[in-house]
């Protein structure tokens, strides 16, 4: 960063702001780093090293004022690409449940609401964040984890951790525990000097935070989330990184890149269709909802709230969703048809609904035309589906029906078989689709409406592959390569899907990403990659996409809901996939085969 000041020529000085041209033009801006300001006296301040490091790594600092407007924060954080958590005074413990001990030093509360604000609102929309000393501390209170609120009161120290010499100088080293993490591989070294001022501490890491430095006397002086772009350190590598340390000034590098990718994400967002082709948001709520607010749901304990609905899209730049109509397999009766078709109405006209509601901010789509035209007015789009064709019971004329109420795909079956075909689960029934259900499959194809083969038995999946003459969805189904289960779809049917032209859209639950979890221990964003990837080398990238399953069980550590789908995008990047492959499994992909599909129909 250039520091010295150029003579006092104020014509020269104009001349060169007014000739000078940033590299690369506007495609190649330095991703915009905002710096969580300090508060004394009334006045927002910040270390001039603070924003000599980002600017040292390529990054555009935006120093935000200690402000607590939530709006305000808002809009600052919308156009920001990553949030550096500076360091100050001891967090008010009464955050944390606990009462002041007398060794409690200096506390702002006003500050602690504005960086607890800030940091709830960068991550909500996926930044990458560094948190360094208090700010270190500050993300661990935040994600559950615990403080000492006075190192000497619960250990007996064998380190002076607040050091008096100058700021830039070592004070002590820090082990780095574990080779496999971020910080070891940006410091690149086992053992690391470091700078000390804090008396605060990290007591307990939050929960999945792995620890990832270590103080000679046990104090923890770093961590990161394994999978969303968090990462925390006690000791001040401001001060250290424009006096020439590299490694310091690599951590600032690594914040710059990851939020370089983010820049480059969400740019990606706001020029491609980004569509999620399975969700299951009317059934997490009884009678009548609104998606215009993050309104509690009902249906998915531990989850108390609803993974899609329009805060949330905007908030991950998400542009579209198909929300299904879901109704459980039950008993094939007369009455129980009349009471399900019945019911599935009631979801579908409640999804209309939600235009009705918020015409300026979300349109009802039918068609990929409806779509492309939504994403350019900057509404949201909702897509109708039903999951589950026990809801036409026998009555194939049902179908028509449900097309004129904007049905775009059905998913022939759930977890039981019905009047249509066998489901993955329980003994068969049919050996593969009824008689009525290839019926079902003819009106489908006539009607243009698409066929949904997740949940399917393999015998109904190749059934319907020989009976449909138009390309079929898997609308969240994952690689039973990757996790053997039958839910999954083996190597075989995605070659067979992927030659008829359909698309697998890979599902975020975690028993159908990773053998053996449960819900009470998910996996993480990092196996779902795996998935795409697997599918993208078997067929190639014109036959993968996205259906997260959300408010249906889906959802993984790292992206747990529609706000955080970006960061698949992030993923996608670092993996090297172009922008057309994942504007392809973003959407693209999907639009060719309801393209197609809708075309054939009458």
């Amino acid at each position: 960063m250039k520091t010295q000041v150029r003579p006092p020529d104020l014509k020269s000085l104009f001349g060169e702001v007014d000739n000078f041209v940033p590299e690369g033009g506007k495609t190649q801006q330095p991703p915009r780093i905002g710096i969580s300001a300090n508060r004394k006296e009334g006045t927002s301040c910040i270390a001039e090293t603070y924003v000599q490091s980002v600017v040292g790594a390529g990054g555009a600092p935006v120093l935000i004022p200690v402000i607590t407007d939530i709006q305000a924060l808002i809009v600052i954080v919308d156009g920001l690409d990553g949030l550096l958590i500076s360091g100050g005074a001891d967090l008010n413990p009464l955050y944390l449940g606990e009462e002041p001990i007398p060794q409690l030093e200096e506390v702002d509360t006003f500050r602690d609401e504005y960086d607890l604000i800030l940091l709830r609102l960068a991550f909500n929309r996926g930044l990458p964040i560094l948190g360094i000393c208090r700010g270190h501390q500050l993300i661990h209170a935040a994600f559950g984890g615990k403080l000492c609120q006075d190192i000497g009161t619960r250990r007996e120290p064998t380190l002076k951790h607040s050091q008096t010499q100058a700021r830039e100088l070592p004070s002590h080293s820090v082990a780095l525990t574990d080779k496999n993490s971020k910080l070891y591989a940006i410091l690149k070294n086992g053992k690391v000097l470091v700078n000390s001022f804090h008396h605060q501490a990290v007591e307990e890491p939050a929960p999945e935070f792995i620890t990832t430095a270590l103080a000679p006397d046990g104090i923890n002086e770093g961590a990161e989330h394994p999978e969303y772009p968090i990462l925390s350190i006690q000791w001040h590598p401001e001060a250290m990184a424009p006096h020439g340390d590299k490694q310091m000034q690599a951590l600032f590098a690594h914040h710059v890149a990851e939020a370089g990718l983010f820049a480059r994400a969400k740019e990606l967002h706001r020029q491609i269709l980004t569509l999620d082709l399975h969700t299951d948001a009317p059934m997490v709520y009884s009678g009548a909802f609104d998606l215009g607010k993050r309104t509690s749901g009902i249906y998915n304990p531990p989850f108390t709230e609803g993974k899609v609905n329009l805060p949330l899209m905007e908030a991950g730049r998400l542009d579209a969703v198909f929300m299904v109509a879901y109704v459980p397999q039950g008993e094939r009766t007369e009455t129980a048809y009349r009471e399900v078709y019945d019911y599935t109405l009631d979801r579908l006209s409640q999804v209309v609904r939600q235009e009705e509601l918020h015409p300026a901010r979300v349109g009802i789509a039918r068609t990929p035309g409806d779509l492309l035209r939504l994403k350019q007015e900057g509404k949201k789009a909702i897509v109708a589906g039903v999951e589950n064709g026990y809801a036409i019971g026998k009555d194939i004329s049902r179908l028509e029906e449900l097309k004129q109420r904007g049905v775009a795909y059905i998913t022939l079956c759930h977890n039981g078989h019905n009047d249509i075909c066998d489901s993955a689960v329980g003994e068969p029934l049919w050996n593969g689709l009824s008689p009525f259900g290839k019926e079902v499959v003819h009106e489908m194809n006539r009607l243009g409406m698409m066929i949904d083969v997740s949940h399917a038995a393999e015998t109904t999946f190749y059934d319907v592959l020989k009976e449909s003459r138009l390309p079929l969805i898997a609308s969240h189904s994952s690689v039973r390569a990757l996790c053997d289960h039958p839910r999954n779809l083996t190597d075989e049917q995605i070659k067979a899907l992927a030659a008829k032209g359909g698309v697998v859209h890979i599902c975020l639950y975690t028993g159908f990403i990773k053998q053996g979890t449960e819900m009470e221990s998910p996996c993480g964003l990092s196996e779902a990659i795996h998935h795409i990837n697997h599918v993208v080398n078997l067929v190639g990238i014109d036959y993968v996409g996205i259906g997260s399953d959300f408010d249906g069980g889906g959802g993984l550590v790292g992206c747990r809901a529609s706000n955080e789908l970006i960061h698949i995008t992030v993923r996608l990047l670092k993996e090297g996939y172009t922008e057309a492959d994942i504007q392809k499994i973003w959407g693209a992909n999907l639009l060719r085969v309801m393209e197609k599909v809708q075309s054939a129909g009458q």
